[in-house]
């Protein structure tokens, strides 16, 4: 693919003096012909727009589709990545799961992390295509592989948990500890439970631990959501940090304040109790638990 194509979109917005605005009817043109002409950049920032009712293009998820495929078909891997959680929601496209594995096949073909992690989980649970424990560790394996810095957390939980089935050999073990030690180095707050409940139940990982060590300081202040919510429940409960309820309540609020479900009816449940050292708040307790209802 033309590397200029690739950056359009990024050109389009850096022209733009504020991303949130309207475009000019001399933009939205410039846009509308390049994708008219092939540029994949181009149709798949249209499709974008079309999709959210940005950039002054009035909604309409039909039209979304529409430029998603035409930037699919010609290997667009966001493009098939996005044109595929379509198929899966039937937005602006008939809801249809074996459309929504094609696509996501396309896209994990190409190297989409994200498009391996969803297709290896369809392949898991059976959802939209034959369940197949082989295909789902492929694609599991690759996204653990491929994903950017250490690979994808998501994707080396679920391999792990494949991996330590019951009668598993030595040699799975093995490798189930290290994916597993691998997606807790990284803050995955699933892992890290899952770890501490297998070492509780006999199981021994403290060598791949060591390889992997979880410096969840670091990866909370680094704004890693998991690491914030796991921070604030062993500051909270004196697992593995010193108790502490001023620090365990900073890191809910941090961790609430950029989506994080759990960390939200966290804070519904101390408002309204009067736990870790705060008064009743009924009124911050609902904020709270009406976000958690939101984020559902």
């Amino acid at each position: 693919m033309n590397i200029k194509f690739a950056l359009f979109p990024l050109l389009i917005f850096s022209l733009l003096p504020n991303p949130g605005n309207a475009m000019t009817a001399e933009e939205t043109t410039m846009i509308s012909n390049a994708a008219e002409r092939g540029n994949d950049g181009a149709q798949l920032l249209f499709a974008i727009e079309y999709l959210h009712g940005d950039g002054g293009v009035k909604k309409d998820e039909k039209l979304a589709a529409y430029w998603f495929e035409r930037a699919g078909a010609q290997g667009n891997s966001t493009a098939q990545l996005m044109l595929s959680d379509l198929y899966e929601q039937g937005l602006g496209v008939p809801k249809d799961l074996k459309l929504c594995a094609d696509w996501r096949i396309k896209a994990a073909n190409r190297g989409n992390t994200t498009a391996q992690l969803k297709l290896g989980k369809m392949y898991l649970a059976g959802n939209g295509v034959e369940k197949d424990a082989e295909k789902a560790k492929y694609w599991l394996n690759r996204a653990a592989v491929e994903g950017s810095g250490e690979g994808n957390s998501e994707a080396q939980f679920l391999l792990g948990r494949m991996y330590l089935q019951r009668n598993a050999s030595e040699k799975d073990r093995k490798l189930a500890g290290n994916l597993l030690a691998q997606s807790a180095s990284q803050g995955y707050a699933s892992a890290v439970e899952f770890l501490k409940f297998m070492q509780d139940a006999g199981y021994e990982f403290s060598e791949f631990l060591h390889s992997h060590p979880v410096d969840i300081h670091k990866l909370a202040e680094d704004g890693d959501v998991n690491s914030q919510y796991q921070l604030a429940t062993r500051y909270e409960s004196g697992h593995l940090e010193k108790q502490d309820y001023v620090k365990a309540l900073y890191w809910f609020h941090k961790a609430a304040e950029k989506g994080d479900r759990m960390a939200m009816k966290s804070l519904a449940h101390i408002y309204e109790k009067g736990l870790d050292g705060v008064a009743v708040d009924a009124k911050t307790a609902k904020y709270w638990a009406d976000k958690a209802q939101e984020n559902q």
